[in-house]
C-alpha cells in the first residue's frame, strides 16, 4: 500500500513526528473510509468468536475519563484476541432511557415536566438522548475504539424495547413478577421510587434525639424499687420526622436492659449504654433499679407520645438487628419508613404506616401540626414538640453515611408504597450457581457479587416516571384485577416493534390487548393502563437478549462483561438476575471489573476541587495514543490515577518507544525482508542475542495480555525498547549500520534483526498504540500481500528455535560489566578527559569471572563499548578506575591514531588510502563500493 497516496501525505515524509493531536484524524478517516472494521470481520467469519457485550453509557452528557478508560480497556482487549485469530464483532451500546436521561433533559431545556403531556416529554427526551448519543460516538472513535459505531444498539429502538417487554414477560409468566406494597429507596425530588443500585452514599448531619415512650405494658418485669413510678422506654433514632410512623420499639432479646431511676421517672434501656446515653443527654443514669432481658419484654407495649394519636400502642418487638454499637438498645421502629423496620413489621403483622407523599411532604395521617412538611425539615418541629410534651431525654448532632440519590444527588427516604418486584427468592440459588461458573478478573468479584445477590430478597423494578418502557400491565375497570399473560405480552411486544414503547402513550388498553381480551376474574371488557415505567437497569439488564442473543453476528452467552467495579450491584447484577431468570444461566462467561479513575493524589475527581481532566483536553495535547498508553500502564483492579504529572510522564515514555521504532525504520529502509534476510544461524551473536530477547518479550506480552495485566506488557515493552534495544543492542549497531558496506552480511543481519523486532512489536502495541502503529504499518517496506491495516496482523509467533540459555547467560553477563566499564567512561567525559567515548581507549584490568567474560567477546570489545580501542589486561592494576566489581578495574585515555571522518573510529589506518586521505581502512573500501 502506497503510504503517501492512502494518507494524502508527501511521499517524502519521514514517520513517526511528535504532534499526535494532528495526525490522529487522518487515520480515523483512513481506518472509516476504507471500512477496516468491515474487512477485518469479513477476514476472520467463520472463526471462533470472542464477543465483548458492551455495557451502555448514559447518553446524557460529555464522556469523562472514566468512559474512556472503559472503551479503551475493551478495544485493546478486543484487538488482541482478534490478532489472536478469533472473530471479534464489537457492537458499541446506548442507554437512553429513564431518570438519567429525563432528568438531563428537564434541566438543559428547562421543561416541567408536570406541564407537558407524556408523549411530547417523551419526544423531548428522545431527541436529547440521540443528540448525545452521537455526540459521544464521536468521541469514543475518537479515541481509536474500532466497532460497529454505525448499528450500535440502542435502548430506544423498537426492537430492544420489544424483546425488553418479552424477558418481563417471561419473568412474570414463571410467577417472578409482583406487585406488591414495601418500602422502597424513594427520592421526594426525582419523585420516584429506586433501587439499591442508584444509591449513593455521602456525608449528612442528622438531628439525633433520645424519646421516652410511655410504657403501659411491662409483662411484668418492672422490679418492685420502680411500682408507683411513671416509666419510659428510651428510643433513639436518627430521623426524628418519622416519629409519627412509629408503631413499634425492637428490644435485641439476648441483651441485658436496665430499668434506671432518674428524676423520679424510670426509664429502661440497654444496660451496657447507660453511660454512653447519660453523657450525651446529661443525666446521671447511675441508679439501677433492676435489669430484665430483651426476650423477657416481647409483646410489652408503649404509647405513641403524640396525645392527637390517640393513645396509639407501640408494641415491643424482638430484633436481632438490635445492637449496643450507638443509641439505647431500643430501636425505634416505623415499617412505612425503613427496610428493616418493614420486615419486622410483616413478622409481627404491624400496621405499615407512610404518612408521607410522593413529594417527601408529610400528609394529613401525620397530624395538623405536621401536616404540609418536608420530611428534613419536621425534623427540628418534632423534636421541639417532644420537648413539650416532657418526652425528650436528649439530642445531638452527628455526621453520618446516608444514602443520597444517583441522579439528583439530594438524600433520599424510605416509603411504603405499592411497586412491582421481581422476586430474586425465586431463583437466587440458580443465580449464586451461575455465579460459580463465571470467571471474575479481579477474583474478589465473584465474592462481592455472590454476596449481594444471597442477601436479596426483591428487585423494585417499577419507576414513577414518563421516560422508559413501561410496565406492561393491564387493569380490570370492573373489580381492578391486574392482567398479564402471554397473548398480552406478545400483543405489546408486537405493537412496541412497530411502534416503539410511544405507543403504550399513544394507544388505548383496549387497541394494545389482543382482540375480545375479558377479565379472567370479573369477565370484564374494559381496562386501564399500568401509569409506570421500568427501571432503567431493568432496560440494560435485558440487553443481553436484546442484543447478544438477536444480532446474527454476535453470540449467547458472551464471553465477557467489562465495566466499572460499581456495576456489581447495577449491570452486572441485573443481566445476571435477568439471565438466570430467563434462561437459567448467566449471560456471560467471564466479568472484568476496573476501578475509578481518581487524581494524582488519589482523590475523587471534582469540579468544585479542580482536579478533573476530561479526555477531549488530553487528546487536544497529547493525542488519543497517549490516553491508550495511560490505560495500559494502570493497574486497573484498583483505582486509576491521572494527573498532568502522570500524563507528561507518559508522553516521555511514549517518545522513548517512538523513537525506538523511528530508529529501527530509518535504518530498515533500503532492507528487503525476502531477498536480503540472513538465516538466524547465519546472523551475528549480538543480533541472535535480541532475537532471543525478542522471543522471551513475546511470552511475556502475550501472558499479560491473555491475563488482562495490562500495565505488565506496558513496563516489559517499555523496557525493551528503552533497555535492551535504545541502550544497548541499537547503540552498538550505529557503526555496523552506518560504516558497513549497505550489502555486507554484517549490516544485513542487523537489518533482518531489526526487521523482525519491528514486525512484531508493531502487531504487540498495536492494541494499545492503535494510531502509531498504523502509522509505522503504513510507511514501512512490506510484502504485496501484506493487509491492509495493522490491525490485520496476526499475532507473532514465539521462535523457541532462537532461544538459547547459554547465550542469554553470556550476554546478560556482559551487559553487566559493560555498565560498569561505561560509568567510568561517562566520568571521564565529565572531567573533559573524553568528548565522545570514540575519543577513548580503554584498558581493562580483569580477572576470575570479569576476565572470562570479556575475553569471551575479545574481538568485538571496542565496538561493543563504543570506544576506538578496548585492550584486556590480566590482573589488578594500580591507579585504574575502581568500578563496582571487585574483579574489574578500568583506565581510560585518548584514542591511538586519527580519527577517521566517516566512522569517527581513531586507528593507524587512516590516510593509507590516497584517494580517501580521510578514512580509515574499511570506510574508504565502503564508499568505493
Amino acid at each position: 500500500m502506497d503510504y503517501g497516496k492512502t494518507l494524502n501525505l508527501p511521499e517524502t515524509e519521514f514517520p513517526m513526528r511528535a504532534g499526535l493531536p494532528q495526525r490522529e484524524p487522518d487515520f480515523l478517516k483512513f481506518w472509516e473510509e476504507n471500512d477496516i472494521y468491515g474487512k477485518k470481520q469479513a477476514l476472520h467469519a467463520g472463526h471462533k468468536k470472542f464477543v465483548l457485550h458492551d455495557g451502555p453509557p448514559y447518553a446524557n452528557g460529555k464522556i469523562h475519563m472514566g468512559h474512556a478508560l472503559n472503551k479503551i480497556l475493551k478495544d485493546i482487549i478486543m484487538k488482541y484476541k482478534y490478532a489472536r485469530g478469533f472473530d471479534t464483532p464489537y457492537v458499541p451500546g446506548w442507554d437512553t432511557h429513564g431518570m438519567p436521561i429525563e432528568h438531563a433533559a428537564i434541566k438543559e431545556l428547562g421543561l416541567n415536566r408536570n406541564e407537558l403531556d407524556p408523549l411530547t416529554l417523551r419526544r423531548k427526551c428522545h431527541d436529547f438522548a440521540l443528540q448525545w448519543v452521537d455526540i459521544q460516538r464521536e468521541d469514543f472513535k475518537r479515541l481509536g475504539v474500532l466497532g460497529d459505531w454505525e448499528n450500535p444498539y440502542i435502548t430506544l429502538h423498537h426492537s430492544f424495547e420489544a424483546e425488553q417487554i418479552r424477558v418481563f414477560g417471561t419473568m412474570a409468566n414463571k410467577g417472578y413478577i409482583y406487585k406488591g406494597k414495601k418500602t422502597v429507596y424513594w427520592c421526594p425530588h426525582c419523585e420516584t421510587a429506586l433501587a439499591e443500585a442508584e444509591i449513593e452514599y455521602g456525608e449528612q448531619k442528622t438531628p439525633t434525639i433520645f424519646v421516652k415512650m410511655p410504657l403501659v405494658k411491662d409483662n411484668g418485669q418492672t422490679p418492685e424499687a420502680a411500682k408507683g413510678k411513671k416509666a419510659y422506654m428510651v428510643i433513639w433514632t436518627t430521623t426524628p420526622w418519622t416519629m409519627p410512623a412509629n408503631v413499634a420499639v425492637a428490644l435485641n432479646p439476648a441483651l441485658e436492659y436496665a430499668w434506671v431511676e432518674c428524676e423520679g421517672e424510670v426509664l429502661f434501656m440497654a444496660k451496657d449504654l447507660l453511660a454512653q446515653v447519660g453523657a450525651v443527654c446529661h443525666k446521671d443514669l447511675s441508679n439501677i433499679l433492676g435489669t430484665t432481658l430483651g426476650k423477657d419484654m416481647e409483646f410489652a407495649e408503649c404509647v405513641h407520645p403524640f396525645p392527637e394519636y390517640n393513645n396509639r400502642r407501640s408494641l415491643v418487638v424482638m430484633a436481632d438487628y438490635v445492637t449496643t454499637e450507638a443509641g439505647t438498645g431500643c430501636v425505634h421502629t416505623a415499617p412505612g419508613h425503613g427496610d428493616v423496620d418493614f420486615e419486622t413489621g410483616l413478622k409481627y403483622k404491624l400496621p405499615i404506616l407512610c404518612p408521607v407523599d410522593s413529594q417527601g411532604k408529610l400528609t394529613e395521617e401525620a397530624g395538623e401540626r405536621f401536616k404540609g412538611m418536608f420530611v428534613f425539615d419536621a425534623n427540628i418541629p418534632v423534636l421541639k414538640y417532644l420537648a413539650e410534651l416532657n418526652c425528650l431525654l436528649g439530642k445531638e448532632n452527628i455526621k453520618h453515611q446516608y444514602a443520597h440519590c444517583w441522579r439528583c444527588k439530594n438524600p433520599i427516604i424510605f416509603r411504603a408504597t405499592s411497586q412491582w418486584f421481581a422476586s430474586i427468592d425465586g431463583f437466587r440459588d440458580e443465580a449464586l450457581k451461575s455465579i460459580d461458573d463465571v470467571q471474575w478478573i479481579p477474583s474478589w468479584g465473584q465474592q462481592r457479587i455472590h454476596n449481594m445477590v444471597s442477601d436479596r430478597h426483591d428487585w423494585c423494578i417499577s419507576r414513577q416516571r414518563v421516560w422508559g418502557v413501561p410496565i406492561p400491565v393491564f387493569y380490570c375497570d370492573n373489580c381492578g384485577e391486574h392482567l398479564i399473560n402471554e397473548a398480552t405480552i406478545d400483543s405489546v411486544a408486537n405493537w412496541f416493534e412497530k411502534e416503539g414503547s410511544d405507543a403504550w402513550w399513544a394507544h388505548t388498553a383496549e387497541e394494545l390487548l389482543p382482540e375480545g381480551t375479558v377479565c379472567p376474574k370479573c369477565g370484564g371488557k374494559h381496562f386501564h393502563k399500568e401509569s409506570d415505567i421500568m427501571d432503567v437497569w431493568f432496560d440494560s439488564g435485558s440487553s443481553h437478549m436484546a442484543v447478544a442473543a438477536k444480532r446474527p453476528e454476535l453470540s449467547w452467552p458472551v464471553a465477557m462483561y467489562l465495566e466499572g467495579s460499581d456495576q456489581h450491584r447495577g449491570w452486572f447484577q441485573s443481566s445476571l438476575l435477568t439471565s438466570v431468570a430467563v434462561a437459567g444461566r448467566a449471560p456471560y462467561e467471564s466479568v472484568l471489573t476496573h476501578g475509578y479513575v481518581v487524581d494524582g493524589d488519589g482523590r475523587k475527581m471534582s469540579k468544585s476541587v479542580g482536579n478533573v481532566i476530561v479526555p477531549q483536553d488530553v487528546i487536544k495535547q497529547y493525542g488519543a495514543d497517549i490516553i491508550r498508553l495511560w490505560t495500559a500502564s494502570s493497574d486497573y483492579k484498583a483505582d486509576i490515577r491521572i494527573s498532568p504529572k502522570i500524563l507528561k510522564q507518559l508522553a516521555e515514555v511514549y517518545r522513548k518507544i517512538r523513537n525506538t521504532i523511528r530508529y529501527i525504520l530509518g535504518n530498515t529502509n533500503d532492507f528487503n525482508y525476502e531477498t536480503d534476510a540472513v538465516p538466524f544461524n547465519e546472523m551475528l551473536e549480538l543480533d541472535q542475542w535480541a532475537l532471543m530477547h525478542l522471543q522471551l518479550l513475546k511470552k511475556e506480552v502475550t501472558a499479560a495480555y491473555e491475563s488482562y495485566d495490562f500495565h505488565v506488557l506496558y513496563h516489559a515493552i517499555h523496557n525493551f525498547c528503552t533497555v535492551e534495544m535504545s541502550s544497548f543492542y541499537l547503540d552498538i549497531l550505529k557503526d555496523r549500520l552506518y560504516a558497513y558496506k549497505a550489502d555486507s552480511k554484517e549490516r544485513r543481519s542487523a537489518q533482518t534483526a531489526m526487521h523482525e523486532i519491528l514486525m512484531d512489536l508493531i502487531v504487540m502495541l498495536s492494541p494499545v498504540l492503535s494510531f502509531t502503529m498504523e502509522e509505522v504499518w503504513q510507511f514501512m517496506k512490506k510484502s504485496a500481500n501484506a493487509p491492509e491495516s495493522v490491525q490485520m496482523l496476526p499475532w507473532p509467533e514465539v521462535k523457541e528455535e532462537y532461544i538459547n540459555e547459554e547465550l542469554e547467560t553470556k550476554w546478560d553477563n556482559f551487559i553487566e560489566i559493560r555498565s560498569e566499564i561505561t560509568k567510568v567512561l561517562e566520568l571521564a567525559r565529565r572531567n573533559k578527559q573524553i568528548g565522545h567515548s570514540l575519543d577513548a581507549k580503554v584498558e581493562l584490568h580483569a580477572e576470575g569471572e570479569a576476565l572470562a567474560i570479556l575475553k569471551s567477546v575479545e574481538k568485538d570489545l571496542a565496538t561493543l563499548l563504543i570506544v576506538s580501542q578496548a585492550i584486556i589486561v590480566e590482573g589488578a592494576a594500580e591507579g585504574a578506575e575502581a568500578t563496582g566489581r571487585e574483579d574489574l578495574k578500568v583506565t581510560v585515555a585518548a584514542a591511538e591514531g586519527h580519527k577517521c571522518e566517516r566512522c569517527w573510529i581513531y586507528s593507524d589506518e587512516v590516510g593509507q588510502d590516497a584517494e580517501h586521505p580521510t578514512l580509515c581502512k574499511r570506510c574508504a573500501g565502503a564508499v568505493k563500493d
